[in-house]
């Protein structure tokens, strides 16, 4: 049963291998990535996660001895947003803005849990808040018993990192800022990535 991990995400695609990485930890494993983002977001995607041969998830895969021809994730797997037009959104700031991204999270939701051999993974760490809001209707609208909605907690100090994309397996100093918006040196052996599940059962009716 293939499992497919949907996210949504705006200008942090850290948030994609952070979750990808807390879903390895608990042994569950993806099959295929799907996002939905706007067209900001896709171009942090291809330049810091997707970019050939220095991409954050080529490094990860690498890091950690998984196969790439395991995990279906590209361009093609990136849906935009985009309004009545066709013309790609930037930023989700309107009302009708929401509304074209809540109809974006239902359709794809819908698509890909009406595949009855799939587990769908929902994370609903990425974007704004009403980007998470609107892909949590949607999962709660077509989630099955056999999926799952997840936010992914990091370290604070970690989390506002720009640098930040997965614990490695060796730890090392990064430039993180502290509460105070100062400079500090950490150990990435400090960083704390956990999965918080919602219970999808009280969202299937």
């Amino acid at each position: 049963m293939p499992n497919i991990l949907l996210a949504i995400t705006g200008l942090s695609p850290q948030v994609i291998t952070e979750t990808l990485f807390a879903l390895h930890q608990q042994r569950a494993l993806v099959d295929e990535i799907h996002i939905i983002t706007t067209r900001i977001g896709r171009e942090h995607i291809n330049a810091h996660l997707l970019a050939s041969g220095s991409g954050q998830f080529y490094r990860y895969l690498a890091e950690y001895g998984i196969d790439k021809a395991t995990i279906s994730f590209s361009h093609q797997h990136l849906h935009i947003i985009c309004d009545e037009n066709g013309i790609e959104i930037d930023d989700i700031s309107t009302e009708e803005e929401n509304e074209i991204l809540l109809k974006k999270c239902l359709e794809l939701s819908y698509r890909l849990t009406s595949r009855s051999d799939t587990t769908v993974f929902f994370s609903i760490a990425g974007g704004r808040k009403t980007m998470s809001a609107c892909l949590m209707v949607a999962a709660q609208m077509y989630a099955r018993p056999q999926d799952r909605i997840y936010h992914v907690l990091v370290s604070p100090e970690f989390e506002s990192s720009r640098d930040f994309y997965y614990p490695p397996k060796k730890s090392t100093p990064l430039e993180l800022r502290d509460a105070k918006g100062q400079k500090v040196i950490k150990e990435t052996s400090y960083a704390d990535v956990k999965l918080v599940p919602r219970n999808i059962k009280s969202f299937v009716y």
